[in-house]
């Protein structure tokens, strides 16, 4: 009896740590979860409600509009994406441009999609104008990150200190604003719709990691099974 208890110390051991480490897993996707769906409903509320005065401290994606003035001289693109459009398919990017604000910080406008290559130049309004949008949080750049080129202003990580440093701006807020409404009539730039609905994959990934854990105990308990009856 003492034998087999031994055959079995290292293996229960090992299972102990793998299934630890998969409700772990699980654990960790059910409380994703929580947060996907309160973000999700966050965005309901923000999409349902009209545009505020953007406040002191916004909410990311709360919607809300701003006046300043659009510095088309310092405009940047972020990202790279293809598009079917009249003239065919065609690889564009985000336009990124900086909205001055007298006596504060500079705010980063994604106006929405143009093409790389355009047969004219954009028309940018003058002045003082209202934007309106959602307030995107800004990223940082993971291990296979595409490289921001500063000098020719282009960038893959929507990362707002990086960018405002590359185009000279000093005072720069900690997102970004998304530009929405209908397209203009030249088509570009191009803004969002809608505000995004990230997936919500986590009930399904904390259901396999929970059902790994328990398929782990069936096989340990018949493995077990099969040493003392042995």
């Amino acid at each position: 009896m003492k034998a087999k208890l031994r055959l079995l110390l290292w293996p229960g051991l090992m299972t102990l740590a793998m299934l630890a480490v998969l409700l772990g897993l699980g654990t960790w996707q059910v409380e994703r979860l929580h947060w996907k769906e309160a973000l999700l409903a966050q965005i309901a509320r923000s999409e349902a409600a009209p545009a505020a005065p953007l406040p002191a401290a916004p909410e990311q994606f709360s919607k809300v509009h701003v006046t300043g003035r659009l510095r088309d001289d310092l405009a940047a693109s972020y990202g790279a994406d293809v598009r079917d459009t009249r003239a065919g398919t065609v690889l564009g990017t985000q336009l990124i441009v900086p909205l001055e604000r007298l006596g504060d910080e500079t705010i980063l406008v994604d106006r929405g999609w143009v093409p790389d290559k355009r047969p004219a130049a954009l028309a940018l309004p003058e002045g003082d104008v209202t934007v309106e949008g959602y307030v995107r949080p800004g990223d940082t750049p993971g291990m296979f990150s595409a490289t921001d080129s500063p000098a020719t202003r282009r960038f893959y990580t929507l990362d707002p200190a990086a960018i405002g440093a590359a185009l000279g701006l000093h005072r720069v807020a900690p997102f970004v604003l998304v530009a929405m409404g209908p397209a203009p009539p030249e088509g570009f730039p191009d803004p969002a719709r809608h505000l995004p609905r990230p997936l919500n994959n986590h009930l399904s990934y904390a259901i396999t990691w929970y059902g790994l854990a328990m398929a782990l105990v069936v096989i340990f308990a018949l493995w077990a099974r099969k040493v003392f009856a042995a």
